[in-house]
């Protein structure tokens, strides 16, 4: 009888049969590729880049490079302030006026002395005596300039006008310190605009 016709049971191997010897294990049996043989270290031609999505996504844009100038700050605008001196400190004032009066008493003596010792080395006080004596004659005598106004004269005179300058400065600074905080409560002060540098 010939086996031909004879069915075979699903996923039985027929016996002895010489069709399946040639094959290949399955674990061992080459998968056909659709690109055709490819050399090693050569990428498919339709292979996407590891990252890629395939939802049509788009790599974000690159930042530009930051720019090696830098734009300069643009400058503040001049504040200004205007104020009111409403009132000045009396004792304040007093103490400001009695310094800078010593101050300027100090440099009254100094200056008349440097003054008179410039003009006796200079010879204006000899000048001045022969002037003297030809105006005078003999009725003149032996009269010089340096007898009437000496350097001991010309610095003690001086010291009783810085003294009495001492004294006025300050007490008509306090005055008008005094002044100024009455007419200051009627008008309502100096005014004063301060800017920024």
């Amino acid at each position: 009888m010939s086996t031909s016709g004879t069915p075979r049971p699903a996923g039985q191997r027929p016996a002895g049969g010489s069709s399946d010897r040639g094959a290949a294990p399955r674990g061992t049996q080459q998968r056909p590729s659709a690109q055709g043989s490819r050399q090693p270290g050569q990428r498919p031609q339709n292979a996407r880049p590891a990252g890629s999505s395939g939802s049509g996504q788009k790599r974000p844009a690159q930042r530009p490079a930051a720019q090696g100038l830098v734009r300069p700050a643009p400058k503040a605008k001049v504040r200004k302030a205007r104020l009111l001196v409403s009132k000045v400190d009396p004792w304040s004032v007093l103490k400001m006026a009695f310094l800078l009066s010593v101050a300027l008493g100090i440099v009254t003596v100094v200056g008349a002395v440097v003054l008179w010792t410039v003009m006796d080395l200079t010879g204006i006080f000899d000048q001045v005596n022969d002037l003297l004596a030809q105006v005078l004659g003999s009725e003149g005598g032996s009269f010089t300039v340096q007898q009437l106004i000496s350097l001991g004269q010309v610095a003690s005179f001086a010291t009783i006008i810085a003294v009495v300058n001492v004294v006025l400065l300050t007490a008509l600074s306090m005055l008008a310190a005094v002044l100024y905080n009455i007419s200051a409560t009627l008008v309502g002060g100096i005014g004063v605009t301060l800017t920024d540098d």
